[in-house]
Order: structure tokens, then C-alpha cells, then sequence
């Protein structure tokens, strides 16, 4: 039996490596471009992946049942990459892919979480888990469905989660 995915790592890759992406991400420090959003920090579970990211205090999640959400419970909310600062752990990220290879499911090598992805919706951005934030941050949080299962048509059908790694 083939497989119907496969691990691509590095090279491997048919997008640029996501490592590289992280490095060019915008500097976050200019305070005054982000009002009324905040530095949230967060990380895997071995702490060797390690990010920070401005977003609203109330979280917008997505809880996707396509395939790969569904099999890892992946609720996420999303963000422009500009907005996104990988701290620590470029070397400690691998890189899942499959179907179409535009998501880029990023995840530690070590402990095997996944903290933050390049979503299909959105590859301009980040899907970043709630979950793998620190606390102390989230004010509120408003889980909404996704229907990835048919992710063509709930795609045609959302009024704004394409815009939502856009500035």
C-alpha cells in the first residue's frame, strides 16, 4: 500500500525551507503598530521551540475537521507572519506535508508538538495552537467550526479566513 503522505524535511520541501520564513519575520518590537494587541509568547513542550506573536487578548480559534486537524485536535487561531517571531529552535523544527503541500505543519523534533503551522487558508501567516501559549495573556477565547472535511466549498464559503494573515 503507497503512502498517502510523506514527512519532508529541509530540502525535501517544495516550498522555500519554513525555517528561513521564520528568520525573515519581521522584527515586533515597533510597540505602536500593534495597538490594542498583545505579545503573547509560547513554545512546545520541551521548551526547544520557542516563539512569540501579537494577537488580539480574545482568541478567534478555528476547529478544523480536515483530516489532519481532526487527527490531532488541531485548533489554531491565525496571524500575518509579520507578526510571528520564532525565539529560539529553527534547527528543532520539522516539516509535515501532504495532498496539495501548501500547509506546512511545522512541529519540534523532539517532543513532537506542533505549537504553530503555515496554514493552507492562510500560507501567508501563521496558525498558531492556543493551547502552546503561556499563560497570562488570553483574555477571552470563541471556537468556531471549520468544515475542513469539504475544504473547497468552506473556503467558497467563509466571508473572511483568507484575510486573516493580511495586515
Amino acid at each position: 500500500m503507497a503512502p498517502a503522505s510523506k514527512v519532508q524535511t529541509g530540502s525535501a520541501c517544495r516550498e522555500p525551507r519554513p525555517e528561513a520564513r521564520f528568520r525573515r519575520a519581521c522584527r515586533l518590537e515597533r510597540h505602536s503598530e500593534y495597538q490594542g494587541l498583545v505579545k503573547h509568547t509560547g513554545g512546545c513542550h520541551c521548551g526547544a521551540v520557542r516563539f512569540e506573536v501579537w494577537a488580539s487578548a480574545d482568541l478567534h480559534i478555528f476547529d478544523c475537521n480536515c483530516s489532519i486537524c481532526k487527527k490531532k485536535q488541531n485548533r489554531h487561531f491565525i496571524v500575518p507572519a509579520s507578526r510571528f517571531k520564532l525565539l529560539k529552535g529553527a534547527e528543532s523544527i520539522t516539516t509535515y506535508t501532504f495532498n496539495t503541500h501548501k500547509a506546512q505543519h511545522t512541529f519540534c523534533k523532539r517532543c513532537g508538538v506542533q505549537s504553530f503551522y503555515s496554514p493552507r487558508s492562510n500560507p501567508g501567516g501563521f496558525g498558531i495552537a492556543p493551547h502552546c501559549l503561556d499563560e497570562g495573556t488570553v483574555r477571552s477565547v470563541v471556537v468556531e467550526e471549520f468544515n475542513g472535511s469539504d475544504w473547497e466549498k468552506a473556503m467558497k464559503e467563509h466571508k473572511t479566513i483568507k484575510s486573516m494573515s493580511k495586515e
